[in-house]
């Protein structure tokens, strides 16, 4: 099981940044990766980026694309999420997540271990 400890949410203006972080800390399964989720008051959990610890491949949701980067640091097992021209529909709690991911690497099924979440509000 892997522990994550998740950082670097709160309120922003449009057009504003914030950068999250997720510390992972715990043993490590092949087809290892990390990725963000978030959740938005009344809807479902979606999928945002998604990073593959070994090769560094990274998988973005279309309407980040652009404006989110997914990045990782080995040494200090930290996946990081920074987020700019943020809009008032980014709003949401932000979940981290993690794992052996098997299948499909958008689907919150594949991943098995999961953050408390961190809040981002954008206002307009």
């Amino acid at each position: 099981q892997v522990q994550l400890v998740e950082s670097g949410g709160g309120l922003v203006q449009a057009g504003g940044s914030l950068r999250l972080s997720c510390a992972a800390s715990g043993r490590t399964y092949s087809n290892y990766a990390m990725g963000w989720f978030r959740q938005a008051p009344g809807k479902e959990r979606e999928f945002v980026a998604a990073i593959r610890w070994n090769s560094g491949s990274t998988f973005y949701t279309d309407s980040v694309k652009g404006r989110f980067t997914i990045s990782r640091d080995n040494a200090k097992n930290t996946v990081y999420l920074q987020m700019n021209n943020l809009k008032p529909e980014d709003t949401a709690v932000y979940y981290c997540a993690a794992g052996g991911v098997i299948g499909s690497i958008y689907r919150s099924t594949n991943f098995g271990s999961w953050g408390q979440g961190t809040q981002v509000t954008v206002s307009s």
